[in-house]
């Protein structure tokens, strides 16, 4: 007999299913409980800027901001309650104006004053994706704070430079991790223009054009001396007490900051993602160039005992998936019709909420990947020595160019290299047979020619630049 579900079966998402996240502090900041917070903050919020400019009382204001800060309201309830209206604002104004009425009946008059219900869940959408991304900010500069201390460290060890997957050139372990690093101060700086720019308030009434609040203010505060320019007055006064942007239109439908938020939150997955699959493949067992830090119990597998799974770079890269296509539903909201959209602007809400949770549990998790990456540069020598020094092909061929000609160099280092790895010879060895050679270079000259820590090119160079450019060095 099948148990019916209680409210409490269904209505916590405890992260079973996306461990990335599962006790992040950004969970926590993008919970049911913050969004109904942050959504009473912005009616507080208006109700203050409207006491700015005289429409609503400021013994009102302060009653409506303290009721927001401490009253305490059914989410589960709200939620419910919202399958009659379709967004959960309506039932969250009735509950709300309810409390402030408990505790002053005239404050109550005041609640939602000739608001809408879009204005007061964008404006509280983009104070979540704010807290969220201060959140994932922090994160971000502990993981280049790291991977700087990576690359200096490493700037001059010898790793294998691989293209499609094989040995193509060497290259240094300390301009991977400034590469890592790179990616990461671009999320991080695409996050500050848009926390600084593109996280706006939502003013708008029912239709955009503000005929709400403007006849509102026309009814109680009449000796207004400019009524014309109360609707920017409010504006930046909202968005003065919000900490908000205050956008030139409004955005019901023209959803930008959406599309916005979308594009940043992908690439910063991505950014992490690319750390992530990184770490995987280099921590590959016949690989062995890095490995996760050591925690005990961490990485096991149900089944093989000997196993220590990267579990962190497993869930980080998990999450670098998932967010671009989560961020192309939210980048769909621009097709939002007339002045209000039936189903387009509801179907963002939880894209943004999976998008903001995502990318916060990923750059939670690369805080503890990048400060304790072990990094085995043994191996890493021996991996860059398994062919032999045909690793430096293309130095061979560039020196012995002006010499024998290009197309003569190339011939004679693809039959050198194929005669190396036939007979399990040092492709140094096999060029000193070769007769195009003979008297040419000492046996001394050539093994410095094909040693890989000879040519790393400006690796060194460019790590140096990459940390020095950004004060690091």
């Amino acid at each position: 007999m099948t148990r019916e579900l209680s409210d409490q079966d269904v209505q916590i998402d405890a992260g079973l299913l996306s461990p990335v996240r599962a006790g992040t502090p950004v969970e926590a900041a993008v919970s049911d409980r913050a969004w109904l917070g942050a959504m009473l903050a912005a009616e507080a919020a208006l109700a203050r800027a409207q006491a700015r400019l005289g429409v609503v009382p400021p013994s009102a204001a302060s009653v409506i901001t303290q009721v927001a800060r401490h009253g305490r309201l059914n989410v589960r309830q709200l939620a419910l309650a919202a399958r009659e209206t379709a967004n959960p604002i309506v039932g969250l104004v009735r509950e709300f104006t309810a409390l402030v009425a408990a505790a002053d009946p005239a404050a109550a008059e005041y609640v939602h004053r000739g608001s809408t219900s879009q204005d007061v869940f964008d404006t509280g959408a983009m104070l979540v994706a704010a807290r969220a991304i201060d959140l994932i900010r922090a994160d971000l500069q502990s993981v280049a704070a790291s991977l700087a201390r990576l690359a200096a460290a490493h700037r001059d060890t010898v790793t294998a430079g691989r293209t499609l997957a094989l040995h193509a050139v060497p290259t240094t372990f300390g301009l991977k991790a400034a590469g890592w690093r790179e990616l990461v101060l671009a999320a991080d700086e695409r996050l500050a223009r848009v926390r600084r720019e593109g996280l706006p308030i939502s003013l708008g009434g029912a239709a955009g054009t503000l005929a709400g609040y403007l006849e509102f203010a026309r009814v109680d505060n009449p000796s207004d001396p400019e009524p014309e320019t109360y609707h920017a007055r409010l504006a930046e006064a909202f968005a003065d007490e919000t900490g908000l942007a205050c956008p030139r239109l409004p955005w019901h439908t023209l959803r930008t900051p959406m599309a916005d938020l979308a594009a940043v939150l992908a690439f910063t997955a991505g950014a992490l993602g690319k750390l992530a699959i990184d770490v995987q493949i280099l921590t590959r067992t016949e690989v062995g160039e890095v490995t996760e830090p050591a925690v005990a119990g961490r990485g096991s597998s149900s089944a093989m005992p000997h196993k220590r799974n990267p579990v962190l770079a497993t869930m980080i890269r998990s999450a670098a998936l998932q967010v671009p296509v989560l961020s192309a539903g939210l980048t769909q909201s621009l097709l939002s019709e007339d002045e209000r959209s039936g189903g387009g602007w509801q179907s963002e809400w939880q894209l943004l909420r999976e998008c903001l949770r995502l990318t916060g549990g990923a750059a939670h998790t690369a805080v503890e990947l990048a400060e304790g990456l072990e990094i085995n540069a043994e191996r890493m020598r021996a991996n860059v020595d398994l062919t032999g020094g045909q690793i430096v092909s293309e130095r061979i061929a560039a020196v012995l160019a002006p010499r024998l000609g290009k197309a003569a160099a190339k011939r004679l280092l693809s039959e050198a290299s194929d005669a190396a790895r036939k007979t399990d010879r040092p492709l140094g060895e096999v060029l000193l047979e070769a007769p195009e050679l003979t008297g040419t270079f000492t046996p001394d000259e050539l093994r410095d020619l094909c040693a890989p820590e000879n040519y790393t090119g400006a690796a060194p160079a460019l790590v140096d630049a990459a940390l020095r450019d950004l004060g690091d060095a």
